[in-house]
């Protein structure tokens, strides 16, 4: 029997057979091991799976078993457990710069770490009602591009599109490329930017990554470590509200103090605030870029959040109040 020219596979097919057919509440029989074995032109014996599961188990497989008429073998511990690639699962779902078509491959691979049976549960988690995907299959590869290019601190170009009426790819510049050292990429209102150094404004923008085509990693030398320092990019993408550019400045909020949950999850627990003594409000100063997106968040906050400098901040905030009113005369 151990002449079998298919022996030297049965530890291998074992570990496959347990991985993909077994689990804590589905454990396997010694007699479908072996009736699986046989299918697959190994012949075995009962007794020698005793050893088999011993080697096993002293590879690192955390293989189990239960005695009793429901008993059997199992794999307890895996290197990804069910809640946790039910996150994953969800994650990959959700996430808006991945196509439906890359999310279910890689939600199929997901599926791969677990049991047949527990894989049956990751497919029951895979619809998220109502969630837009990118339209750009190639974004996911991109982003590893773009990785690379700041690891190895090259510069990057690429074309740069927004779609029309009809869902058209419009290239702006006239289709003309962009040559931008990366810096960082910033996860922002489920969309992924590129943060760099545009080499022909000769200043710091972002790209929505979605939005890049031809993306082409070059083998010239990051350029704008004078105009753009020591990159932050945690800083950059909290003073950007949904990546939106405007003027930067220090903004002195007044506020309620039931906002304070609000204040420290926008900006972050790092922010002073300032208590009014028996007002019920509390001031912060905090450094944003004065955009439309910034003065929209401000609204939906209501009478809760006041905006009180700088001067030129709080008419851009009434002039926006003043258009949006014209709008619905009455």
């Amino acid at each position: 029997m151990s002449r079998h020219p298919r022996q030297k596979l049965k530890l291998l097919l074992l570990e496959r057979i347990l991985l993909e057919r077994s689990d804590e509440e589905h454990p396997i029989s010694t007699a479908a091991l072996l009736d699986a074995l046989e299918q697959q032109g190994v012949a075995a014996e009962r007794k020698s799976l005793y050893d088999d599961m011993d080697t096993l188990s002293q590879i690192g497989l955390d293989v189990q078993s239960r005695k009793g008429r429901d008993g059997g073998w199992f794999i307890g511990e895996r290197p990804f457990q069910l809640p946790e690639l039910k996150l994953l699962v969800d994650a990959v779902q959700s996430c808006k710069f991945i196509t439906q078509h890359k999310s279910n491959a890689l939600i199929h691979k997901l599926e791969s770490l677990a049991s047949i049976y527990q894989a049956h549960q990751l497919q029951r988690q895979v619809y998220v009602a109502g969630r837009p995907k990118t339209m750009n299959e190639s974004v996911y590869y991109t982003i590893d591009r773009l990785h690379a290019a700041i690891s190895q601190q090259r510069s990057v170009s690429f074309r740069y599109f927004e779609y029309d009426v009809r869902k058209e790819k419009v290239f702006r510049r006239g289709g003309k490329r962009y040559h931008v050292s990366p810096y960082g990429l910033i996860w922002d209102d489920e969309n992924y930017y590129l943060a760099g150094y545009d080499h022909d404004h000769d200043q710091l923008r972002h790209y929505r990554v979605d939005k890049m085509a031809e993306l082409t990693v070059t083998s010239q030398p990051r350029q704008g470590d004078a105009q753009c320092g020591s990159f932050d990019t945690a800083a950059y993408g909290q003073k950007h509200f949904g990546m939106f550019s405007g003027r930067e400045a220090d903004v002195r909020l007044r506020c309620e103090d039931r906002m304070v949950g609000v204040i420290l999850d926008r900006f972050g627990r790092d922010s002073i605030l300032i208590p009014e003594a028996e007002s019920g409000h509390f001031t912060v100063t905090v450094t944003v870029v004065v955009s439309p997106q910034f003065l929209g968040w401000l609204f939906g906050l209501g009478t809760g959040v006041e905006l009180l400098s700088p001067g030129w901040a709080v008419e851009a905030f009434r002039d926006q109040l003043r258009q949006v009113e014209e709008r619905y005369p009455g």
